[in-house]
């Protein structure tokens, strides 16, 4: 396994300090000291494995730490803070990952064995270590950075061989749930989807739960146990995540920002805000982008 991380380091080291893209289809790599306020946000599904350093990522109440050599899998679109820091011996983080695309993950389903049994009442997000396998087949995948020719004919095979080691680690049955219409998590799935895409609007947890098909109790026990949140928690999180990105991009003040993202009280949005980032909407962004300009990694 060592040899397999160092190969995956030195590939991955062309990373910037940010989402790099590999030209490789939906697979990228990140590495450096990132500033913080980026990783407050909302993440898509995804294989994240990390390669040096460390990261820390809180869903709803609940934190995960992860070192090199594991990797997690975000089953659902999720509101999460995270915080990274170098390896001991001052090397920076440095990560890959992977977007699921359920689509391929259902393909991949067709072509093996169906299991027993399900995780029906379990996070949508959680950590594992890494197998030499599954390190294996993301070697092949990063060396076809240095192949683009080779890319159209063999990143396919190597992302259904990664989705395949995943499957077959402890944390399978979440990539099979979400790509298999009808299971508990992919009904929440659609449920997340619609509030993602209608975060400004008011939400009925009654509506969203008849189109879970489930009672108004049961949604309310399966998307806590997906999201670490309440429906209405989850829907403040991404209201919150979006203005803080909105006031960022200067797209308004507070009070704008704060009736755009559905709040009806200013008062109550900066209230919250300051809750979830520390300091109120105007603080918040003048000490990042005082940070940015001194380089600070904590922006």
């Amino acid at each position: 396994m060592d040899e397999q991380l160092q190969e995956l380091r030195k590939l991955a080291a062309r990373a910037e300090n940010r989402k790099t893209e590999t030209g490789i289809p939906r697979v990228a790599m990140v590495q450096g000291a990132i500033p913080a306020h980026r990783l407050a946000a909302i993440y898509d599904p995804m294989v994240n494995l990390i390669l040096t350093g460390g990261k820390t990522m809180t869903v709803g109440e609940r934190t995960f730490h992860y070192d090199p050599a594991t990797y997690f899998v975000m089953s659902v679109d999720l509101p999460a803070i995270g915080s990274v820091h170098p390896a001991a011996s001052g090397e920076p983080y440095l990560a890959v990952s992977l977007t699921l695309e359920p689509a391929i993950v259902a393909s991949l389903l067709a072509d093996l064995p169906k299991p027993a049994g399900g995780g029906l009442y379990e996070l949508g997000f959680s950590v594992a270590p890494a197998t030499e396998e599954l390190l294996d087949a993301w070697v092949r995948m990063m060396r076809l950075m240095d192949r683009p020719a080779e890319v159209a004919a063999l990143a396919p095979a190597y992302e259904r061989e990664i989705l395949f080691r995943v499957l077959q680690g402890p944390h399978g049955w979440m990539l099979r749930d979400i790509a298999t219409p009808g299971t508990a998590l992919s009904r929440i799935s659609a449920t997340i989807h619609w509030i993602r895409r209608h975060f400004d609007k008011p939400l009925r947890v009654e509506a969203l739960a008849e189109m879970a098909a489930l009672s108004v109790s049961a949604f309310h026990r399966h998307f806590k146990a997906v999201t670490a949140l309440s429906p209405l928690q989850y829907q403040k999180r991404i209201r919150l995540l979006q203005a803080r990105a909105q006031l960022l991009a200067g797209a308004g003040n507070a009070t704008t920002v704060a009736f755009a993202v559905g709040y009806e009280s200013p008062t109550q949005f900066s209230r919250e805000y300051a809750r979830l980032f520390g300091l109120p909407p105007s603080k918040d962004v003048a000490r990042i982008a005082r940070n940015l300009r001194v380089g600070s990694p904590r922006a």
